[in-house]
This record gives structure tokens, C-alpha cells and sequence, in this order.
């Protein structure tokens, strides 16, 4: 009734329950400035999105759709995180209890 516009009120009152809900996909995390801020701060080391990407990639975790992909099959290969960066991603993961 309502997205046919056959209710005149222009408040309405809508209630539900969060008990009933499915929450697993709002868990908390960290963000990719969390994880950067941590790393710098513990380890000194400036790390990228697309390094963060890459070692969750090999934890298993999620990671959102890539929008930059290259239009043409001869792109250049990225570059794959350093040992050392790929340890201080780990620690700040862990950290945020991500893994």
C-alpha cells in the first residue's frame, strides 16, 4: 500500500525485531586506513590497498570487487607484497582479530 501511494499519512511508524536477523555479515573489521595506520605504527612500514588486498587474498578473507582493472589482456604484472609487508599486515589483521 505504501509504494502505491494509497496511504494519505506522510509519518508512518515501522517497528522490527533484530533478534530474528542474520548479523554475520556486519561483523566488525578493520578498514584498509585501520590497517595501514596500525602497520606504520607498530612496524614503521608503509603498505598499500593492494598489498592489504593481496595477503587477505591468501588468508582466505573477502575482498571487495577491484573497479581499476586493466581494459587490455598485455597489462603489466602487480607487484607482490614484500615478505616484511606482508608480516606487518598479518600482525595488524591479527590485531583487529580479522584472522
Amino acid at each position: 500500500m505504501l509504494s502505491k501511494g494509497e496511504i494519505d499519512s506522510k509519518n508512518i511508524r515501522v517497528e522490527f525485531s533484530l533478534e530474528d536477523m542474520d548479523m554475520s555479515e556486519f561483523q566488525d573489521g578493520a578498514t584498509y586506513p585501520q590497517i595501514k595506520a596500525y602497520a606504520l605504527e607498530h612496524t614503521g612500514l608503509k603498505v598499500s590497498s593492494l598489498y592489504i588486498s593481496q595477503v587477505k587474498k591468501k588468508c582466505g578473507l573477502e575482498v571487495g570487487k577491484n573497479y581499476n582493472l586493466p581494459k587490455s589482456e598485455d597489462f603489466r604484472q602487480a607487484p607482490t607484497c614484500p615478505p616484511e609487508k606482508e608480516n606487518a599486515i598479518r600482525e595488524a589483521l591479527q590485531y583487529f582479530g580479522v584472522i
